[in-house]
């Protein structure tokens, strides 16, 4: 078994790629054949696991979310980070902290056109961590 954390600088709102850097803790671990858990320790992003070919997918799927939980609406009592802290946090319980990806001959076993992404739902840059558990 292994345990990992790593950490991703995102850019500000949207999803940012850890496919890779998971896949590299998952070689890395020795684990041949079994599962990966990766795990989001933030009340104010996610984790998506979605479309890697096409962007126009995670820029609908930024707008769609965008239509659907709004900066700044005057219904939310907390807003101490600014007007996009509370949407944020909707966002958050609307989508996902954990994934449990399937690992088979020392690799993610994901489809063809799949990618494990960090969603970042505050406007502003931040620094996330993200736990990997091989086993």
């Amino acid at each position: 078994m292994e345990r990992r954390e790593i950490t991703v600088r995102t850019p500000g709102r949207g999803l940012t790629d850890l496919t890779e850097r998971i896949a590299a803790v998952v070689g890395a671990s020795g684990v041949l054949h079994g599962l990966c858990n990766v795990f989001l320790p933030h009340t104010s992003a996610s984790l998506l696991l979605g479309e890697n070919w096409d962007p126009s997918v995670r820029r609908d799927l930024e707008a769609f979310m965008g239509r659907l939980v709004r900066d700044g609406d005057p219904a939310y009592e907390h807003d101490a980070e600014g007007p996009d802290d509370m949407s944020a946090h909707i966002r958050a319980a609307l989508t996902q902290s954990s994934l449990v990806l399937p690992v088979a001959d020392g690799k993610p076993r994901l489809g063809t056109w799949q990618g494990v992404y960090l969603w970042e739902h505050r406007t502003a840059p931040h620094e996330r961590r993200v736990v990997l558990t091989v086993w």
